[in-house]
């Protein structure tokens, strides 16, 4: 982990991280030839949603519509034609539903 970073912190910081979100739940180890593997204690499918809700709401002030906004307004923004149908899909579900 700490090659992939620029500036990286000690070896000690990174154990001592790790053995907090062991002791919180949101990680776990295995133990792999005397070396310790770490994982996400929650699966990505149940973390996802929550992550990204947290995401909206830190950076986009709770606007979905804000998040969708900058991401469809960056640049260098790819889509297929199966997203984009599948976006305007879904844009099209959220009409009929109206606003809350």
């Amino acid at each position: 982990m700490r090659e992939e970073l620029d500036d990286p912190p000690s070896y000690s910081a990174v154990r001592a991280t790790l053995k907090i979100l062991e002791d919180k739940g949101a990680a776990r180890h295995v133990d792999r030839e005397g070396r310790y593997v770490y994982r996400s204690a929650t699966p990505a499918g149940k973390a996802r949603i929550p992550a990204l809700r947290k995401l909206v709401d830190t950076f986009f002030g709770g606007s979905a519509a804000g998040a969708v906004t900058a991401l469809l307004g960056t640049p260098d923004a790819r889509f297929t034609r199966e997203e984009l149908d599948r976006l305007s899909e879904l844009v099209e579900q959220a009409k009929r539903k109206g606003t809350p």
